[in-house]
């Protein structure tokens, strides 16, 4: 299938990546790329290393072999152009650092006083916490922390955004409005997005393209474009055809990883 993409610059090459432990293999030989400006979701059946996978890419943990290729270098250690959103917000952001000052940590000895208040700031203001930047996370919601965590991502605006099942931990409710919070601050800070998720219908609406996952020891089945159209909408995006057509696909190969896995 040709891969139509918002750009035809790769940003990331992900090459062989092969991850064991002992004998146990978990990744097996993940090869992919992501296109500035695209938002690519990973979907895969669980156990399949989707996390494992993100923090290979990360430079959070070295790979058995194979590699991770950034804007032209090998990642050997987390890139400073390239933020990692986690699920566990209580534990990313520090309960005795206000949520301005969790916002600013990677922006230390990058400006004046003065230029990273500026950009903490605006990156509260784009995830909708403007005024609370003096707030502790325990006194916030969580998907008002969630909210921080990747306002610290965008801080200083990376040119890759890594998010590891982001809204697994929220409630439906706020899980819709952070999936349009995500796709609307890609726009505004014209970031490229890599999403892990476990979640078929999320992926299918938040994403260009979806990368489906086999099982243990994990390659990528299928590379989805999806084909769906821009600015999206919960109610309108998910009632036409092609995201029904999109959704049975992924969800017919996640289910065939699941049964194979299983002999």
């Amino acid at each position: 299938m040709k891969v139509l993409t918002n750009s035809n610059e790769s940003l990331l090459t992900v090459e062989g990546l092969r991850k064991s432990y002992g004998d146990v293999a978990i990744l097996d030989g993940i090869n992919f790329e992501v296109n500035r400006g695209e938002f690519v979701c990973i979907v895969g059946p669980s156990g399949s290393g989707k996390t494992t996978l993100l923090r290979s890419i990360a430079g959070l943990q070295a790979p058995t072999s194979g590699r991770t290729v950034f804007e032209g270098q090998e990642v050997t250690e987390p890139p400073a152009k390239l933020a990692v959103v986690f699920q566990d917000y209580s534990r990313s952001l520090l309960p005795w650092m206000s949520v301005a000052e969790n916002v600013a940590l990677p922006l230390k000895g990058t400006g004046s006083r003065a230029d990273i208040g500026g950009r903490v700031e605006r990156a509260l203001v784009s995830v909708g916490l403007s005024g609370k930047g003096k707030l502790y996370p325990w006194q916030m919601s969580g998907g008002m922390q969630q909210r921080a965590a990747i306002a610290r991502g965008l801080a200083y605006n990376p040119d890759v955004l890594l998010m590891d099942e982001p809204f697994a931990a929220v409630d439906a409710q706020t899980r819709v409005e952070l999936e349009d919070l995500v796709l609307r601050l890609r726009d505004e800070y014209n970031t490229t997005v890599l999403f892990v998720t476990h979640d078929i219908d999320e992926a299918v609406y938040l994403a260009d393209r979806v990368l489906v996952l086999s099982g243990a020891p994990t390659s990528v089945t299928e590379n989805i474009v999806t084909e769906l159209p821009n600015p999206r909408n919960q109610l309108e995006t998910k009632r036409l055809e092609r995201f029904g057509e999109v959704r049975e696909r992924v969800f017919t190969l996640i289910q065939s990883a699941k049964s194979h896995a299983s002999i």
